[in-house]
């Protein structure tokens, strides 16, 4: 099973006052990833009707630690955890992977999407296009693992 890679640069403006990454500015990080997923990734496969609407209907996030601003990015790892007939759900770890193959993770999470038709107004299927770019991403793990 493939995953998705994203390098995430961290902003100085991304810190709170406590001097850590804010909790609200992953949500930023995941919604980067998703749209060169989503929007970028699966429209150069093919599979580009993402690109004409969608929309988040949850997200789920697990802290684990906290991230200090540096001047490398950070790693969004994304798979697929599962794909309805008009929804699906991507995972992330937001993470850093060292030399010696060790990880460092700082958030895993997970995002309900619905394919939404924008001329219509209301959510729309996935189409057997979307479904194959889809499923080279599935993951059978937890959309969120246990804290």
């Amino acid at each position: 099973m493939a995953r998705h890679i994203y390098a995430c640069p961290l902003r100085w403006s991304d810190m709170d006052a406590f001097g850590h990454v804010n909790n609200v500015v992953f949500l930023r990080y995941l919604e980067e990833a998703r749209i060169d997923f989503m929007f970028t990734q699966a429209a150069e496969a093919g599979a580009g009707e993402f690109a004409g609407g969608s929309v988040v209907a949850r997200h789920e996030i697990d802290y684990k630690r906290p991230l200090v601003h540096r001047p490398e990015p950070v790693t969004v790892e994304t798979r697929v955890t599962h794909i309805g007939s008009a929804s699906l759900t991507v995972s992330y770890d937001i993470k850093d992977v060292h030399p010696d193959g060790s990880e460092t993770v700082y958030v895993r999470a997970s995002t309900v999407v619905v394919p939404y038709d924008l001329a219509e107004g209301r959510p729309r299927r996935i189409s057997p296009v979307e479904r194959e770019f889809l499923s080279r991403f599935m993951d059978e793990a937890p959309a969120v693992a246990a804290v």
